[in-house]
């Protein structure tokens, strides 16, 4: 009996190794809306997927956003934007990880 139990449970886990549940024929995700994990940033309209973790100005470059910075250590707080309503400094800030909210996820963080 238990090794049956083994068996079942060992087959699952070979289906499921790449993190995709499949329920009524369709596979279902478990990061959230997007395969890759990507953060989507919305700068004034124009959307840009980042990924979690990279730095800030990084995204802001690839958006055609430059925020003004100085110091370039997060030291005079120049460069300081707003991303989804929290503040962050852009020359050390980094991408934060996906919203959880399915609304904040179709439209993106605002960055301002």
């Amino acid at each position: 009996m238990t090794t049956r139990v083994y068996c079942v449970l060992a087959a699952l886990f070979a289906a499921n190794v790449n993190g995709a549940f499949v329920l009524n024929g369709s596979p279902r995700f478990t990061n959230g809306s997007t395969a890759l994990g990507m953060t989507k940033l919305n700068f004034g309209g124009k959307i840009v997927d980042a990924k979690p973790g990279t730095p800030i100005k990084n995204a802001c470059a690839k958006a055609g956003f430059k925020p003004k910075y100085s110091c370039k250590k997060g030291d005079c707080g120049s460069c300081t934007i707003s991303v989804g309503g929290s503040r962050m400094k852009a020359c050390v800030g980094k991408v934060p990880p996906e919203p959880r909210l399915k609304s904040l996820q179709e439209k993106g963080l605002a960055v301002k």
